[in-house]
């Protein structure tokens, strides 16, 4: 009888040592799982926020004589949109609108037809656009920051 009680605690002490090894490790997993759904729900909670989305500040088409040439009287017909950086930008840009217009309609006759569709000739006519439109308005003002300058139309005739 000493031998099945021997063995019979044994027997009890290898189940209560598994049982044990069993609850620590369903322990760990309930631990580690949890862990993981913390920092996913944090994660969740707290959404990257969207880019905020572009402010466009858009200028009526005009028209424009250009230089005659070899074809004769030529005319410019575009359309503008102004990439701004910021609310104040636009807002400075809407309130001087007629200055806008101003300082464009002074830099375009200057230019021939022949300029405007050679290859770069609009990317450097963009460029001082944005220089002429980057320039205050007012004193009382500070210069709009332009992001990008872009043609909505444009037709040479």
């Amino acid at each position: 009888m000493s031998a099945t009680k021997l063995g019979s605690s044994k027997m009890l002490m290898l189940v209560l040592v598994l049982a044990t090894l069993a609850l620590a490790s369903a322990g760990m997993a309930l631990y580690v799982l949890m862990g993981a759904r913390s920092s996913e729900a944090a994660t969740a909670a707290a959404p990257e926020a969207p880019p905020p989305p572009p402010i466009f500040v858009r200028i009526e088409p005009f028209t424009v004589n250009l230089p005659e040439d070899n074809y004769g009287p030529r005319l410019l017909y575009t359309g503008l949109s102004l990439k701004v950086a910021d609310e104040r930008s636009r807002q400075t840009l809407v309130e001087h609108m007629p200055q806008v217009r101003s300082r464009l309609l002074m830099l375009f006759p200057g230019r021939k037809a022949a300029e405007l569709t050679a290859p770069g000739g609009k990317e450097s006519l963009l460029t001082e656009m944005r220089a002429v439109l980057q320039a205050p308005f007012s004193s009382t003002h500070a210069a709009p920051a332009i992001e990008d300058v872009l043609f909505t139309e444009f037709i040479v005739q």
